[in-house]
């Protein structure tokens, strides 16, 4: 059970944190332009006048300007946090004492309270989800399917959990109609590689202050999230290898400059291990036992399953930890390996997460494809859907006026030449 203060229907760490937490709140906003404009659409239409949204999600400064703004729209917003570690306690009090906001999130919270905080938020009996990695959809789908009748639709944030909830659809146990989020183009380009590309190794250096230039850096995986954090390993100096299961993106790591090799092999010369796949035992024992002494791991991905941590106790002679999120697995044959934030989300948890920048297009989309699920004629089907063009067409435009940036509109004869089929060489 948690220990933090309950109040007006939470349960956060400190209620009294929440001024300093109200002006971090601000201080993303004032780079968020694109959910300002949202925001104040919402508050003059309320479309969501009397709705129940549930949102089972990081609970940052970001998060707060898109919960600030449904609540605006007129919804009862209810959160939760999506990883035990991601929580900014600070912020979860501000949303609870000054906007009003219930919030079941504690930093550092244990696995038995993350799944009662989730069940807290199901309590209410949300009619719309918001998720990022798919726990709120899943609990609602098994421990608690006597709240889904109310459930009109949701939406879901990150890559683990679209690829969750494509096998749920897949097997016909997805009730209700879900907007692929991370998918809009405006989501994965720009927050999977730029923000987690920045804010991964932002998380490394916070918690080791280690040098990346001249170090191996091995990225597992070279999808949008490992292409960042690839590509700003190498700006920093780093050597970088990556490691990939798909030819497509192998041979486009390779293109892009970097040495592609199995993980096997990679494990012998890494001095630091970045996982950003989605997947489970992406290091595992056999990897273990070839790392040198001194080897960095962390994760990039959504769950702490990427790193095998099962494999890394058995060889582990003492465990200690050198300084918050750094933790020494002492081995029998001598080695010291090193495991940042238990192996859940480096970027969350021993730093901020993203940059407000790119959250703000990310939540922009969150919000806008909300108000789709709710006016869409005819409604949507249960499974999983895209968000529409117009919606990241809408966002993009958004974006680039907030950065003063114009382009180019197509003439008459540009249109009617790209509609032809009857003009060539």
């Amino acid at each position: 059970m948690s220990t933090g203060v309950k109040r007006t229907g939470s349960d956060i760490a400190d209620r009294r944190l929440a001024e300093y937490g109200e002006q971090r709140i601000a201080w993303a906003a004032r780079e968020m332009p694109v959910m300002a404009q949202i925001h104040e659409r919402f508050a003059a239409e309320r479309p969501f006048d009397g709705l129940r949204i549930a949102g089972c999600l990081h609970v940052t400064s970001e998060t707060a300007n898109l919960a600030l703004a449904l609540q605006a729209g007129g919804a009862e917003v209810t959160l939760c946090a999506s990883n035990p570690l991601s929580t900014q306690d600070d912020v979860a009090a501000a949303l609870v004492e000054r906007a009003g906001i219930r919030v079941f999130a504690i930093k550092g919270e244990s696995n038995e309270t993350y799944y009662e905080h989730i069940h807290e938020a199901i309590d209410t009996r949300p009619q719309i989800t918001i998720d990022d990695g798919a726990d709120l959809v899943s609990t609602l789908h098994s421990d608690r399917r006597d709240a889904l009748d109310a459930v009109r639709g949701g939406c879901e944030e990150t890559t683990t959990g679209v690829i969750r909830l494509r096998a749920m659809a897949a097997d016909g146990a997805l009730a209700y109609p879900i907007m692929a989020v991370n998918d809009a183009a405006t989501k994965h380009f720009f927050d999977n590689r730029y923000g987690t590309g920045q804010s991964a190794l932002d998380g490394i250096i916070r918690a080791t202050n280690v040098l990346l230039a001249g170090k191996t850096v091995v990225v597992a995986g070279y999808g949008w999230c490992g292409r960042g954090v690839a590509s700003r390993a190498d700006g920093l100096g780093a050597q970088v290898i990556v490691t990939e299961v798909d030819p497509l993106r192998g041979l486009e790591a390779v293109m892009d400059g970097f040495r592609v090799m199995p993980m096997t092999g990679a494990a012998a010369e890494g001095d630091i291990f970045i996982t950003t796949t989605g997947d489970i035992h992406v290091i595992d024992e056999p990897h273990l036992a070839r790392m040198r002494s001194g080897a960095i791991m962390a994760n990039a991905g959504h769950f702490n399953h990427e790193i095998n941590l099962h494999a890394l106790a058995e060889i582990t002679e003492q465990q200690r930890e050198l300084k918050p999120y750094v933790t020494a697995h002492a081995t029998a044959d001598g080695r010291e390996l090193l495991v940042l934030a238990d192996g859940r989300l480096v970027n969350l948890s021993a730093a901020e997460g993203h940059p407000a920048s790119v959250m703000d297009m990310s939540f922009a989309n969150q919000a806008l494809a909300v108000e789709h699920l709710l006016r869409a004629d005819p409604a949507l089907e249960p499974g999983v859907h895209d968000v529409p063009n117009e919606i990241d067409q809408s966002v993009a435009r958004l974006k680039l006026a907030s950065m003063g940036v114009e382009l180019d509109a197509l003439t008459d004869e540009q249109r009617r030449y790209l509609s032809s089929w009857d003009e060539g060489t």
